[in-house]
């Protein structure tokens, strides 16, 4: 254990207030790092695919980042895929955010080892690892359901971003209707297997997710209040708003170029200059916005 962050088991009556509420509540709960995060903040809890697509990390980049400067607190499982970029873009965002692994919270059975790093980033961030399993406790198939329900119990929505149909987050996201938290779900591609889950859940009344606006309405943010409803493009010239409103999807170069109807030299310099603001970005041969527009 480390000495810079202990682990202490955390009083009951502190339990964040809406785990106390579920009906199989933890009957122990160990914590690393700060209080904090686990009050009166919002608790939003996202999990998906380990074997995400770039479709999936585009969207939890976009909808985390959109959520900066709100007092959100994001909570995930420290798995791989989806929970990774859930706790790196919320500490990016400036948010604080909660893990929740599937083994006890000693250096040496903190699961998966891979994200030890990841787990000092989010102490240093003044964040919070929890567990309910003993310090020493190492990880077995029958503790990531048993995390599942804490982390879908203490939050007020879980949000699922790509899913299979076997998959450990469904059982997360059914636990959260059970429990009567709001779960949210982004629509993928029907040609996708990864968008089984999201789309089963939005059919049995989950909340489709497509922006982080529809986040912020699910954890009582008036949208009207919201500043991610400001236009992030508004210093734009012309030439560039039509270049961000040609890519509502990824496109190669040469597409968006015959689209613009610009000279090649002309449209090249544009879109240099583009990707050097951190307008748009290069990724598997096409070019996509950098952030939601």
């Amino acid at each position: 254990m480390s000495m810079n962050y202990p682990i202490f088991e955390l009083p009951e009556e502190e339990f964040p207030r809406l785990l106390r509420e579920i009906n199989d509540p933890p009957k122990r709960l160990y914590v690393r790092g700060a209080l904090a995060p686990l009050g009166e903040r919002a608790l939003l809890t996202i999990v998906g695919s380990r074997h995400y697509t770039s479709y999936g990390k585009e969207a939890v980049q976009s909808l985390v980042s959109g959520l900066r400067g709100y007092p959100i607190t994001i909570v995930s499982g420290l798995a791989l895929g989806i929970d990774r970029l859930a706790h790196e873009t919320a500490l990016d965002a400036g948010l604080k955010t909660v893990a929740v692994p599937g083994s006890g919270l000693d250096d040496s059975v903190l699961y998966p080892t891979s994200h030890t790093k990841l787990a000092y980033r989010i102490l240093e961030a003044q964040g919070t690892l929890l567990s309910e399993l003993e310090p020493m406790n190492a990880a077995a198939p029958w503790t990531f359901p048993q995390r599942n329900r804490i982390m879908a119990g203490m939050s007020h929505a879980v949000l699922v971003i790509e899913a299979s149909a076997k998959s450990g987050t469904l059982i997360t996201a059914r636990l959260g209707m059970e429990y009567n938290r709001d779960v949210l779900a982004v629509p993928g591609s029907i040609f996708s297997p990864n968008s089984y889950g999201p789309h089963t859940l939005i059919r049995d009344g989950a909340v489709p997710v497509t922006e982080s606006a529809d986040i912020l309405e699910a954890l009582g943010f008036k949208r009207e209040n919201t500043p991610v409803s400001k236009d992030a493009y508004a210093g734009c010239s012309e030439e560039e708003r039509k270049v961000l409103e040609l890519l509502f999807e990824p496109l190669p170069q040469d597409e968006i170029i015959r689209l613009l109807a610009m000279d090649t030299s002309t449209a090249n310099i544009l879109l240099s200059m583009m990707e050097l603001r951190g307008l748009i970005k290069e990724s598997n041969g096409k070019i996509a916005r950098a952030m939601s527009f």
